[in-house]
C-alpha cells in the first residue's frame, strides 16, 4: 500500500466524499471552510489517498487564540475507515504542519462513536481526551422526521405540545427569512440571551448564516407577538439534517421559542430533511450542568441521544499545558 497526502481543490470531490462516509460532519463541510476563510483563518483540505484511491479527508483550521495557537479538524477527519494505519498518515503530515504553523497542539473530534475501540485507538496514537467541555454537538438530542406532524406531536412531552398550541392560540407568528440584513433582529435578542445566561457569544454567525444562506442552506425564524420580536433561531441544512445552530430569546410568558422550534421541525420535513438535530445537551449524570434547562427543552420535543467520542488534542510543543490548564480552570468555573 502507497499513501499520499494532497490538497483537493475540487467541491464535488469534497462534498461527495463528506456525503458517503459523514453526512452530518458540518464542520468538514466545504461551506464550512468558505466561512473560515471569510473570518480570516487560514485552511487546509488534504486528501489522504491510498493507492490513488481517495481514503480519508481533513478539513484543518489554524486556530491563534489568547490561550495558544493550535490546528484544529472540526468533525474529523473523515476516512473509509478509521484504521490505525489511515490516522497516522495523516497524522504524520498534521503534525509537521503544526510545527511549521508553530501551533502548540493538534485537536480533533471526528463523528465516530464513543466507543471503547476508539478509545484504545486514539491512545495508541498518544491523543489525550481535551480538557474542554463538550462541544461540537458530540452530545446532541436529534428527532427522526419520518413521521407525519400528528405523530410528531403526540411524541413531544405533553407541556411541550401545550406550549405550541398556547403559542398558536396566542397568535405568535413565525417569519422565515434568508436575508443577512434580518440578522440585526437575532443579534438583538442574542446579546440580551448572552447576559442572562452568562455565556460568550460566538464570533462569525453573521459570516456562518450568510455563505450558508446564498446556498439556500440557512434559516433565520424570527417569533413575533404583538409587534414584539421574542425568540430567534438560526438553523442550517446540511447532509441528511437540520441543525438548530444558534438560538436566542427575551424572557417572556408567551412561549415563542416552543413554537420557532415547530416551524424549523416542519420547514426541515417540507425539505425532505431526515433528522432534526436540536444540537448540544447536557449529560444525565450532571444534574447541575448549564445546559440543563436548555436540554429539558430541547427533549420536550421527542427524540434521542446520540453520543460521539470526544474531542482529543495532540501535543507538539511543550507549550500545551499552558492552554490545557487554562481549559481545565474555565471547565470546571463554569461547572461542566
Amino acid at each position: 500500500m502507497q499513501f499520499e497526502i494532497a490538497p483537493i481543490k475540487q467541491k464535488e470531490v469534497w462534498e461527495t466524499f463528506v456525503a458517503t462516509h459523514a453526512p452530518q460532519a458540518l464542520f468538514q463541510s466545504w461551506l464550512w471552510g468558505e466561512v473560515q476563510e471569510r473570518l480570516e483563518h487560514k485552511i487546509w483540505r488534504l486528501g489522504l489517498f491510498e493507492d490513488s484511491k481517495l481514503v480519508g479527508i481533513a478539513q484543518i483550521v489554524k486556530i491563534i487564540a489568547k490561550r495558544g495557537t493550535f490546528l484544529h479538524i472540526r468533525h474529523g477527519p473523515i476516512f473509509v475507515s478509521h484504521t490505525k494505519t489511515h490516522w497516522e498518515s495523516i497524522l504524520d503530515y498534521v503534525k509537521k504542519l503544526a510545527r511549521q504553523e508553530h501551533a502548540w497542539f493538534i485537536r480533533v473530534s471526528p463523528l465516530i462513536a464513543n466507543s471503547e475501540e476508539h478509545t484504545t485507538l486514539f491512545s495508541h496514537l498518544h491523543f489525550r481526551p481535551a480538557a474542554i467541555h463538550e462541544v461540537d454537538g458530540e452530545r446532541c438530542w436529534v428527532l427522526d422526521l419520518d413521521k407525519s406532524e400528528e405523530e410528531l406531536l403526540m411524541g413531544m412531552r405533553k407541556t411541550t405540545r401545550y406550549e405550541i398550541k398556547l403559542a398558536q392560540k396566542l397568535n405568535v407568528s413565525v417569519r422565515k427569512s434568508s436575508n443577512p440584513a434580518d440578522l440585526s433582529l437575532f443579534f438583538r435578542l442574542y446579546k440580551e440571551t448572552s447576559k442572562r445566561h452568562g455565556f460568550v457569544t460566538h464570533q462569525g454567525i453573521a459570516e456562518e448564516f450568510e455563505v450558508f444562506a446564498d446556498q439556500q442552506k440557512a434559516l433565520l425564524l424570527l417569533a413575533t407577538h404583538e409587534g414584539k420580536v421574542l425568540a430567534g433561531a438560526i438553523v442550517l441544512f446540511y447532509g441528511n439534517q437540520a441543525i438548530y445552530h444558534h438560538g436566542a430569546s427575551i424572557t417572556s410568558k408567551i412561549p415563542a421559542s416552543y413554537i420557532i422550534q415547530w416551524e424549523a421541525i416542519r420547514e426541515a420535513k417540507k425539505r425532505g430533511i431526515k433528522v432534526y438535530n436540536f444540537y448540544g445537551v447536557a449529560p444525565e449524570n450532571k444534574p447541575n450542568h448549564p445546559w440543563r434547562g436548555i436540554t429539558l427543552f430541547k427533549k420536550g420535543f421527542g427524540g434521542r441521544e446520540i453520543e460521539y467520542i470526544h474531542a482529543h488534542d495532540l501535543a507538539v510543543s511543550p507549550l500545551y499545558v499552558i492552554p490545557r490548564t487554562i481549559e481545565i480552570i474555565r471547565r470546571l468555573s463554569r461547572g461542566y
